[in-house]
């Protein structure tokens, strides 16, 4: 049987390639951006915090929930130092707001449209080229649409809003770089913040209570640096 020879430039090649592909993917700067596509889950809360006007008789016990919803979102972030950052998201999300605990069943709003803006600075814990990260900022939720659910127009509601409100929000993920330019990343949020709802009917208001919409907010996807 033959023995495979390796020539001793065949030994260093393999030596110089094992060498490159054990170095951590260059870690980033001060002036990079990073931009992140991800799949993003909104998991809001919903609950009805407090009852300010009921002039119909809402069911003894009503309570509420909002449904989940999965989006695509982009978050834009700019290093001011390697260990710093600022980023921003960019997404709409919809949801419901249904009856539980004493009007289950009911929908009290359909279709809420809802732009969450916000920004938060990141502390970045580089290890290795993998850097996990925490933030936290603030949050404006700007409601683009909303409808008076199909429970409420049977009770006579013929108008709806939800208050447009400020929030904090704390952060925390991971980017796992793949390139020098490429990494994968997983990332979740908690906003705090809450929204009074008030229905209408003939433009005076029926009902007004205040909700604690408070999401969770889990995203995954790939993102690329500049």
């Amino acid at each position: 049987m033959k023995t495979a020879k390796v020539s001793k430039a065949g030994i260093l090649a393999l030596a110089a390639a094992a060498g490159l592909a054990a170095l951590p993917a260059a870690a980033q700067e001060a002036g990079d951006i990073q931009v992140k596509v991800m799949a993003t889950g909104v998991l809001p809360d919903g609950k009805i915090k407090s009852v300010d006007l009921d002039l119909v008789g809402l069911p003894a016990g009503t309570q509420t929930e909002a449904n989940d919803n999965v989006v695509p979102t982009v978050a834009i972030e700019y290093f001011v130092a390697p260990s710093f950052s600022i980023e921003t998201i960019c997404c709409v999300t919809q949801h419901d707001v249904d009856g539980v605990d004493g009007a289950a069943g009911t929908e009290l709003v359909a279709d809420g449209l809802l732009l969450p803006a916000t920004v938060t600075g990141k502390f970045h814990l580089n290890a290795g080229g993998v850097s996990p990260y925490l933030g936290a900022g603030v949050a404006y939720f700007i409601w683009l649409d909303d409808e008076p659910g199909a429970t409420a127009v049977a009770l006579g509601a013929d108008d709806f809003s939800l208050s447009d409100e400020f929030g904090v929000v704390l952060q925390a993920g991971i980017d796992v770089p793949v390139s020098e330019s490429f990494l994968v990343s997983v990332d979740a949020k908690r906003y705090f913040i809450d929204t009074t709802a008030t229905w209408f009917a003939n433009g005076t208001p029926v009902i007004q209570t205040e909700h604690q919409l408070d999401p969770w907010v889990i995203s995954a996807g790939v993102g690329f640096r500049f």
